[in-house]
């Protein structure tokens, strides 16, 4: 026993001494001084792994016309922010990193990738995301940072960094969990910033509602890119982990990951339109779609309950999504929504593991959804790589991160 309480105290220590050195230094860096780090993480973008995730790649199939290749391997790849001026892409992940990927030679395919503002320890910054005046934010599991001039100060390894939300600020400490932590961002059509903050249970007790109605635990908060005038903007939410504003109209859509434990085939994921602040999107009462939750069948939901946009296929894992902007690739798709399905973990047949495509209708409603890239799950149900996030080069290609073989894919049209 004594062992073991020395083994927790030394640990503990060490997780203080860590935040306090992660703490001089966002100082330091804020201040525009040097911390002293000189070492980059750099990661190999050719060899045998380079070669075997091509080899997988040759199963993945994408409608005629369409050419799929590796871009770059990055370890654990989450979701993407691709750079204002096109010069460095951005990928969050789940552990400590991010990493920045640049493509210097313009081939489209990416030159170097190495680890962004390594003197400081992130906890998983799964969310990058970009301001159009190249302000780079980050969300962490409680913390958002901010690097302005990030695509040119990332060739160093200090950069200009500052709070937006300290840490322990963006959800209280005491709700910190392992599961539904991975934050994604956006910058709203208004200059704010967007986040969504996934709740950390399945279904949640009664008696965390208020609580986490209050900080928007299970919904999406806007604030002040300064960090001020944080408000809940969405309510109802699992745990949303995409989501992208429609540029014609300013519209905000998300995915929302929904209800395990209630079988194979229900509740479906979904894909939501949220088209004015402090809807409601149903959950805890609803499970997905219309399906009610066994935890609060006997309770009335909110009256003004929005269903989503689009019923998914149920633990498919609906994750990143974007809409699309470009004019690469066919009209078909222009102003449409590419989302990411990351697959099931606990279905009896697994599915997902691809990426799908849902056309915009004139009126601003979803069309009918279809599969664009499939493959990376097997006929012996082994996933080959889970697609997380979609973004869109200048070039009007679109990647796609895949947090399993740790690496983004280029999809491209007619070249």
């Amino acid at each position: 026993m004594k062992r073991a309480l020395s083994l927790a105290a030394i640990i503990a220590s060490s997780a203080s001494i860590a935040a306090a050195q992660d703490a001089g230094n966002l100082e330091t860096l804020s201040n525009f001084k040097t911390t002293g780090t000189t070492e980059f993480t750099v990661i190999e973008q050719t060899g045998p792994k380079a070669d075997a995730i091509r080899k997988n790649l040759e199963k993945v199939k994408v409608p005629e016309g369409f050419k799929i290749s590796l871009y770059a391997i990055v370890p654990d790849a989450r979701h993407i922010a691709v750079g204002t001026q096109g010069i460095v892409t951005f990928v969050g992940t789940r552990k400590t990193k991010v990493w920045a990927v640049t493509d210097r030679d313009k081939d489209r395919v990416a030159d170097e990738v190495k680890d962004f503002a390594p003197s400081l320890a992130m906890a998983i910054p799964n969310g990058p995301c970009f301001s159009p005046d190249g302000f780079l934010y980050i969300a962490e599991q409680n913390r958002v940072l901010t690097f302005p001039a990030a695509e040119f100060f990332y060739e160093s390894p200090d950069v200009a960094a500052f709070n937006v939300v300290p840490q322990g600020k963006l959800i209280p400490p005491d709700e910190e969990s392992f599961n539904h932590t991975a934050r994604v961002c956006r910058i709203g059509p208004d200059g704010k910033l967007y986040i969504a903050l996934g709740q950390p249970f399945n279904v949640f007790a009664p008696e965390k509602a208020d609580l986490y109605s209050e900080q928007g635990i299970g919904g999406i908060i806007r604030l002040n890119t300064d960090g001020t005038g944080r408000e809940v903007y969405t309510r109802g939410i699992r745990n949303s982990v995409g989501m992208d504003f429609n540029p014609k109209n300013g519209e905000l859509w998300f995915t929302d990951n929904q209800v395990d434990g209630m079988g194979d085939d229900i509740p479906p994921g979904e894909i939501n339109r949220q088209t004015a602040p402090g809807q409601h999107f149903g959950f805890p009462w609803f499970g997905g779609g219309s399906v009610r939750t066994n935890e609060y069948k006997d309770s009335e939901p909110p009256a003004d309950t929005v269903l989503p946009a689009v019923e998914m296929q149920a633990h498919a894992a609906d994750l990143g999504m974007k809409f699309y902007s470009g004019t690469q690739f066919p009209e078909k798709y222009r102003g449409g929504i590419f989302s990411a399905q990351h697959g099931s973990w606990n279905r009896t047949t697994p599915v997902g593991a691809q990426v799908m495509f849902t056309p915009i209708n004139e009126d601003g409603s979803a069309g009918q959804s279809e599969v664009f890239a499939s493959g990376w799950l097997d006929e012996n149900g082994e996933y080959l790589g889970r697609p997380v996030d979609i973004a869109q080069l200048r070039d009007g290609s679109i990647l796609v991160s895949d947090d399993l073989a740790g690496a983004l894919y280029r999809i491209s049209y007619g070249q």
